[in-house]
C-alpha cells in the first residue's frame, strides 16, 4: 500500500488526505496544533465562507496571482464538487449573496468535523501536537518527514499542506516556504494580503466602527485607478477595512509596498451623478433657508460622518443656508463624491485573511502539485504563491490542490 504524509491539517491538507485514503493509500497527517482546520475555525467571522457557488471560469478571474495554474485544478474539482463532498459529510450548506457558501448552521466548526468525519471514514491516521522539523530527502526525493522531537516517518509521497503567514496564532508560520528552500525550491516574496489598510488622516480614527454599505471605493496612484468597486467597509481607529477594503488590499499591496501612499476616494453616494445629488442638497436646502448648515446636512449621513464631512466640505457649520454660494455647494458635492484619504500602509499578518506570494508555481506541476525539481514532494494551498479576492475563493484554492494531490499520489500506487 502506498504510504503518504501529509504535513499540516488545514483545508488543503485535510481534503489531499480524504482523496488520497479514499483511494486507497495509506495516509499519515502531522499537526502541529492541538487540534485540525484551526483557521478554518475563523474564516468568515466563523462562520466559514467555505467556497463560491460559481463556475470554472469565474474562479479563474477571482485569482489575483498565476490564475492560469490553477486551470487545471479547478476544472478537475470545483465548487460544486466540494459542495457535494460536504453535503456527503453531512453539512448541509446555503449560498448567500455573492455566491457565497456557508454552512447552514453558520458555524465554521461544522465544517471542520464533517471533514473529519471523513478523515475517519478513510482511516486517515491523525497525529496531532506533532511538529515536522524537515522533509527527508534521499537521491533526490522525498522519503519521509523527522518531527522536531528527532522522530523519523518514512513514506512514498509528502505533502505540505502547511499555509502561509496569516494568522499565525493558528500554527502558520512560514514552515512550508522554509521547507520549500530547504529542498532548492524558489520563494517569492510575501506580503499580507485580504487585509485591513492603514490611513494617515486622523479624522478617519473619528468615525472608528462605522460601516458604510453600498460605496464605492476607488484607489488611485496619481491619475492611474489601482482599484474601483462597490460594496461595504468599516473605518477603524487606524483606517479602514470590510469587503470593498480586503480585496483592495490584494490588488494595491505591492504598489503600496513601492510607492509608500496612495490616494483613496469614497463615492458616498454612488447611485447619483453629481447633478442629482446638488438636486438632492438644493431640495434640503429650499425647506431650510434659515437654518444653520450643520442643523440641514446631517439628513443625508451617518451622525459620526457628518462632523467629518462638514470640516472637509469648507462649508462653516453655523453658515446660514440662503448664505451659501453655488460654488461652495458643489464644493461639498465633490466631497462627498469623492470622500478623500491617504492610505499609507498595510495590517500586518495577524489581520490578514491570506498571504500574497509563496513557492514558485514555475517548479510546481499545474496537474498533480507534484514538485519540478524533487520528485514525491508535493505543495498544496496557501503555501504557493496563489491568492484570490474575498468570496470563497481562497478557501477552494485550497481544495482544489489538495484535490489534485491527493489524487495524483494514489495514482502511484
Amino acid at each position: 500500500m502506498n504510504k503518504v504524509i501529509i504535513v499540516g491539517g488545514g483545508a488543503a491538507g485535510m481534503l489531499a488526505g480524504i482523496i488520497a485514503a479514499r483511494n486507497g493509500c495509506q495516509v499519515v497527517l502531522y499537526e502541529k496544533n492541538e487540534k485540525l482546520g484551526k483557521k478554518i475555525f475563523i474564516t468568515g467571522k466563523g462562520r466559514c465562507n467555505v467556497t463560491n457557488n460559481c463556475d470554472p471560469e469565474e474562479l479563474l478571474q477571482a485569482v489575483k496571482s498565476n490564475n492560469k495554474f490553477l486551470y487545471s485544478a479547478f476544472y478537475s474539482f470545483n465548487s460544486q464538487d466540494m459542495m457535494a463532498l460536504l453535503e456527503e459529510a453531512g453539512v448541509p450548506l446555503k449560498t448567500e449573496r455573492g455566491n457565497r457558501v456557508f454552512p447552514l448552521s453558520d458555524h465554521s466548526s461544522d465544517i471542520i468535523r464533517g471533514l473529519e468525519r471523513l478523515l475517519h471514514r478513510y482511516d486517515v491516521h491523525i497525529r496531532l501536537r506533532k511538529e515536522v522539523q524537515e522533509i527527508l530527502i534521499e537521491d533526490g526525493r522525498a522519503v519521509g518527514i523527522r518531527l522536531k522531537d528527532g522522530y523519523k516517518d518514512r513514506a512514498q509521497t509528502v505533502v505540505v499542506a502547511t499555509g502561509g503567514l496569516s494568522y499565525p496564532t493558528t500554527g502558520s508560520t512560514g514552515d512550508g516556504y522554509r521547507f520549500a528552500r530547504e529542498t532548492g525550491h524558489t520563494v517569492t516574496d510575501c506580503m499580507p494580503s485580504l487585509v485591513p489598510l492603514t490611513v494617515s488622516e486622523d479624522y478617519i480614527g473619528e468615525m472608528a466602527g462605522l460601516s458604510l454599505r453600498n460605496v464605492e471605493l476607488t484607489i488611485r496612484n496619481g491619475k492611474k485607478i489601482l482599484y474601483q468597486d462597490f460594496g461595504e467597509m468599516m473605518f477603524t481607529h487606524k483606517g479602514i477595512t470590510g469587503p470593498l477594503v480586503l480585496s483592495a488590499s490584494s490588488s494595491i499591496g505591492k504598489q503600496l509596498k513601492k510607492q509608500g501612499t496612495l490616494e483613496g476616494y469614497i463615492d458616498l453616494k454612488p447611485a447619483l451623478s453629481s447633478e442629482q445629488l446638488d438636486e438632492r442638497i438644493l431640495r434640503e436646502f429650499e425647506n431650510a433657508k434659515n437654518k444653520q448648515f450643520k442643523n440641514v446636512i446631517g439628513v443625508l449621513f451617518p451622525s459620526s460622518l457628518t462632523p467629518v464631512i462638514i470640516r472637509l466640505g469648507g462649508i462653516p457649520e453655523d453658515k446660514v443656508i440662503h448664505e451659501i454660494s453655488r460654488e461652495e455647494r458643489l464644493n461639498f458635492v465633490s466631497i462627498i463624491k469623492a470622500f478623500p484619504f491617504t492610505i499609507d500602509g498595510l495590517g500586518g499578518y495577524s489581520e490578514a485573511v491570506i498571504t500574497k506570494g509563496g513557492i514558485s508555481v514555475k517548479e510546481i506541476n499545474p496537474g498533480t502539485m507534484e514538485s519540478k525539481k524533487i520528485p514525491q514532494l508535493y505543495f498544496v494551498g496557501e503555501v504557493l504563491d496563489l491568492d484570490a479576492v474575498t468570496g470563497g475563493y481562497n478557501l477552494q484554492i485550497a481544495w482544489s490542490t489538495g484535490y489534485l494531490a491527493g489524487m495524483a499520489v494514489s495514482e502511484n500506487i
